[in-house]
């Protein structure tokens, strides 16, 4: 009986993904462990292996479709001893339950970014344009020229519904909205990350019982070390305000571990080590890549850590066990001008602290007023698993260690 390779859940928030291209064609012989195909899921483009042997006898799914549902089944493979015959009768079984394909795995050892599997064509200026396999497709039928159509993608990919609402020439179904231009504003399609952040962020308000603590940090002391520590070093090897921040929050968490926790319906998950995501914004939405085990390393370490996964994640390399999972989450929009703000939680995670600028404040020491760079933090918290005097004991650690930098360090 042939094996059904089934459309992986590449990712916990996977429902969906786009088939970019096969590795395979029907009639190859498969060997475990060979890339079958690239799949675009929500954060980026992922390889996916073969795990069972034999010759790929039916490609159910086509490159270049999009929104294919997980589990469901694009390919036939002949076991041993099949042909083609075996194919003729064969009804492919849905599976209902979504999860990871016991035929196909995601390549533990590459991921592509998320752009490198894209069309690559040139308008008539020589101006480099990408769009997927379909979007290129349905141009061509429809004797449209690329050039013309604004890309809504990552980095400016051109969609399928970016080619299909193109000047309100094609119609869609009423879910999809299209883009195109009105007199005072556009339609901009849902990539698969934008719809995934909804979907869960909209989960997370409706269903966690959010409250919020803030503090003020005096961080001129900090500001004065990180200044004499990046006095020798390179450019790209600076301390950022961040990188104390990812410590300090590490290190607080040591001090009050009940706030490392995560809440799942009949247990809290206390987490042994400080595994810290911290949100980077990238093309068409954000990802939150973790440093693991913050507590054991040391400022350098975070710091050139922090670095490469954010580069990464603009790239679209990240593999899945670097952005899924953590066990407490940073947003910082200081670098904005943001004075503060109240995150939203990323579930199952119990907390998430939202960073603001730091700015120069007149305060009051010993009945003098005096000149303070003032930074507040604001600690969005499930009260399901952390309550308010143990997210005020976090808060108050989080500030000795922002005001006494040096106390994290020794």
């Amino acid at each position: 009986m042939p094996v059904q390779i089934l459309m992986p859940a590449l990712s916990p928030t996977m429902t969906e993904g786009n088939l970019v291209r096969w590795l395979k064609n029907e009639g190859d012989t498969i060997k475990a462990g060979q890339v079958l195909a690239e799949i675009e899921t929500d954060k980026a483009t992922m390889e996916v292996e073969a795990v069972d042997e034999g010759i790929l006898g039916k490609i159910l799914i086509a490159a270049g479709t999009d929104e294919v549902k997980v589990n469901e089944v694009i390919a036939l493979l002949l076991e041993e001893g099949e042909d083609a015959s075996a194919l003729a009768n064969f009804t492919p079984k849905a599976v209902a339950v979504p999860q990871a394909s016991a035929d196909a795995t995601p390549s533990s050892q590459t991921a592509s970014p998320t752009m490198s599997q894209a069309i690559d064509t040139s308008s008539s200026s020589g101006e480099r344009i990408i769009a997927s396999p379909v979007a290129k497709r349905i141009a061509s039928d429809k004797g449209v020229n690329l050039s013309h159509i604004p890309g809504t993608g990552p980095r400016g990919r051109i969609l399928k519904a970016d080619v299909e609402g193109f000047s309100g020439s094609a119609t869609t179904h009423s879910s999809q909205p299209v883009s195109f231009a009105h007199s005072g504003y556009t339609d901009i399609p849902l990539n698969n990350m934008r719809k995934v952040i909804a979907k869960r962020l909209l989960e997370s308000k409706q269903s966690i019982p959010h409250f919020y603590l803030s503090v003020s940090c005096e961080i001129d002391a900090l500001l004065a070390l990180r200044t004499q520590i990046n006095a020798s070093k390179e450019k790209d090897e600076k301390i950022s305000v961040n990188d104390f921040v990812i410590l300090a929050c590490a290190r607080a968490l040591r001090d009050v571990p009940d706030v490392n926790v995560s809440f799942h319906d009949n247990i809290i998950r206390k987490y042994a080590n400080a595994d810290i995501s911290v949100a980077v914004a990238i093309d068409g939405g954000l990802v939150t890549p973790i440093i693991t085990n913050v507590g054991a390393r040391s400022l350098t370490d975070v710091s050139s850590t922090m670095k490469n996964l954010a580069k990464r994640a603009r790239e679209g390399k990240l593999q899945p066990e670097e952005f899924q999972g953590g066990s407490f989450c940073i947003s910082n929009l200081g670098m904005y001008g943001v004075d503060h703000f109240q995150a939203i939680i990323n579930p199952p995670q119990a907390c998430i602290l939202a960073i603001g600028a730091g700015k120069e404040q007149v305060v009051v020491k010993e009945g003098e007023m005096q000149l303070a760079t003032v930074m507040t933090c604001t600690l969005s918290v499930d009260h399901r698993a952390v309550d308010g005097a143990l997210g005020a004991t976090f808060l108050g650690k989080l500030k000795l260690y922002l005001e006494n930098p040096i106390n994290m360090l020794v």
